[in-house]
């Protein structure tokens, strides 16, 4: 069996929210981008699929060609464990710009310091400050 990456559908907007993912976090960076052609299925331009590394971990995404009446769901989060107040901070306050923050940025009894934000293209993270 292969290496299990995940996998993100967009609607129009990928190679956005993967520019803004890889400037948040070290580490990071766009690998390939394939687009969709002139006369192929998705819109020319578009991202037919990607793929693009935070902090070493592989994510693939693409545009997808059909409307769907669903989006991505808290259910599913991406959980970041970070390393500094600045880096929870920054990684807190660009994430959840035209997002809807699910829990604040704030201590609590399991986290000296999380937040929960589904960001504006609807994907959810959970991020946490590793404890010295």
């Amino acid at each position: 069996m292969g290496k299990v990456t995940p996998f993100l559908t967009f609607s129009g907007n990928a190679e956005e929210a993967m520019n803004i993912y890889t400037s948040i976090f070290r580490q990071s960076e766009i690998k390939e981008i394939i687009r969709y052609g002139k006369g192929e299925v998705g819109r020319k331009g578009t991202v037919h699929q990607a793929t693009f590394i935070i902090n070493d971990q592989t994510f693939m995404c693409s545009d997808s060609v059909v409307k769907h009446e669903w989006s991505f769901t808290p259910g599913i989060s991406l959980f970041v464990a970070c390393e500094s107040n600045q880096e929870i901070e920054n990684a807190f306050h660009e994430l959840s710009k035209e997002g809807q923050v699910l829990m604040p940025l704030d201590s609590y009894p399991f986290s000296e310091k999380f937040a929960w934000i589904d960001d504006k293209f609807g994907v959810s993270w959970q991020l946490n400050l590793n404890s010295k």
